[in-house]
């Protein structure tokens, strides 16, 4: 079990970012949050088994015809033992 701390520019924002990033996160089983910025960035939380956090980060990365992803930082933090599903922050 792994938990980071990631945030991703580009046009990320009204192009529905945090409802994919959603709906990857509950199909590989991840568990955190996700949540806009003020300055256009989107901030996450992800937690979960190493192979799916690296999947879902390459996913993210690809992007799709709406989402255009330029720079992804991730950092690992503390795991929250209690957390049990993926959340849009607002």
């Amino acid at each position: 079990m792994e938990r980071i701390y990631a945030v991703v520019q580009g046009q990320v924002q009204g192009v529905g970012f945090r409802w994919f990033v959603q709906s990857l996160a509950n199909s590989l089983q991840i568990t955190g949050w996700i949540r806009n910025m003020e300055n256009g960035m989107v901030e996450m939380e992800l937690q979960g088994e190493t192979a799916a956090l690296h999947q879902l980060l390459s996913r993210i990365r690809k992007g799709d015809r709406f989402i255009q992803v330029e720079n992804l930082s991730s950092k690992p933090i503390s795991v929250q033992l209690r957390e049990k599903r993926f959340s849009v922050k607002y």
